[in-house]
């Protein structure tokens, strides 16, 4: 059985905002939330059914391309939900703000969940600009980049500790990284749990700091991270490859990479959406005659002819010669927009016979003449 449809799970129209998806993943989240079924498999899984839900529409990018393409619009566009690529721990780190003090507010209530989980660290997101030709474009390259980023301290491994010995057990929250207090209201006991103010939700203390990266657990670096971009991206576009961020202080998850496509103008190619342009200048003899000209695709030169009596503002689309769809939909044309050059200045010879020409009846537009007789016509003329 195939996924539900995303504004199904959720509930909320194609057009909800930002907020009213916000509001509906909150409702789905806490009604299933596994504090609230214990032991229920069902529960479970449209709890992350919803997480996955929130997690696509809740992003600008990702909602435009999975109202475009559905499920397969949105795959490989970061970490999903769908393929097990997160835990439920996952899910409380990255979401966990939307549920607020809902879970564990009462006495006892969500208390086990909280006792045992520690709040995850993720290493801040990196942004890259990458600059691409109409030829990488159309055929797909692959990039090599030079990034300054955060990495784990090799020397502590990311602990930010001298030795084993100088991490201890934070002795404010025994290791849970948060603390909960315990008030008398009208409503009863009220609990509030909050992250350790001591530890900063690690669960942990150093008594002693790695002299390399003096406790912080990462050092900066550059490193040169390999990128494939695939054919048919456009400016703006933005790319997220998983973990190639900044790590995280003392341990945990790393951001990731944010590459943000731009385009080199082509010296003769307009880029249209998946379609190209050329503007091609012809002479008026040529417009007339019929001639066979030369012009630039992205890869090569084609011959193509100008048909005798071509207008100005003819187009002439080569099929195929376009640039490919992202998603593999199909290949663009590329459009020849045909203008007649018409001189500003004539030599006292060329000019003679322009008025030639123009004495001859037939060389003013009558759509009711036949062109061939006009052609015949002009050439016994000037013979």
């Amino acid at each position: 059985m195939g996924k539900r449809d995303y504004y199904e799970v959720l509930g909320v129209s194609r057009g909800a905002t930002k907020e009213e998806i916000k509001k509906a993943y909150r409702k789905q989240a806490l009604k299933y939330h596994p504090d609230k079924n214990p032991g229920d498999k069902k529960a479970e899984e449209l709890f992350k059914e919803a997480a996955e839900a929130y997690e696509v529409l809740s992003n600008d990018e990702k909602r435009a391309r999975y109202d475009q393409f559905g499920h397969d619009g949105v795959k490989g566009m970061g970490n999903g939900f769908g393929g097990g690529g997160m835990t439920m721990e996952d899910i409380f780190s990255s979401f966990g703000d939307i549920f607020g003090d809902a879970f564990g507010s009462f006495a006892g209530f969500g208390s086990s969940r909280r006792s045992s989980s520690r709040r995850v660290n993720k290493g801040t997101n990196l942004r890259v600009k990458v600059k691409l030709t109409l030829q990488e474009i159309a055929n797909g390259v692959e990039k090599k980049i030079k990034v300054k980023k955060y990495d784990a301290c090799p020397s502590c491994g990311g602990t930010g500790a001298a030795d084993s010995s100088s991490v201890a057990t934070c002795q404010t929250c025994r290791g849970s990284g948060h603390v909960t207090r315990v008030t008398n209201t009208i409503l009863g006991q009220m609990q509030t749990t909050t992250v350790c103010p001591s530890c900063g939700g690690e669960g942990k203390t150093i008594t002693r700091k790695c002299p390399s990266c003096y406790g912080e657990g990462i050092v900066q670096k550059d490193e040169i991270i390999k990128i494939d971009i695939p054919a048919g991206v456009g400016k703006g576009m933005q790319m997220t490859i998983s973990g190639k961020g900044n790590a995280a202080r003392r341990g945990g998850v790393n951001g990731d990479l944010l590459v943000v496509i731009d385009e080199e103008e082509h010296p003769e190619l307009i880029r249209e959406g998946h379609d190209l342009i050329y503007n091609l200048f012809i002479s008026v003899p040529d417009a007339i005659l019929g001639t066979h000209v030369e012009i630039p695709t992205v890869d090569n030169n084609v011959k193509i002819r100008i048909e005798p009596g071509t207008q100005p503002g003819k187009i002439l689309r080569l099929r195929g010669k376009g640039l490919p769809d992202v998603n593999g939909y199909g290949r663009g044309d590329l459009l020849v927009n045909v203008n007649v050059w018409i001189p500003k200045t004539l030599t006292r010879e060329e000019a003679r016979y322009v008025e030639r020409l123009k004495d001859m009846s037939s060389f003013v537009p009558r759509p009711d003449k036949d062109d061939k007789g006009f052609f015949e016509r002009m050439r016994g003329y000037f013979q």
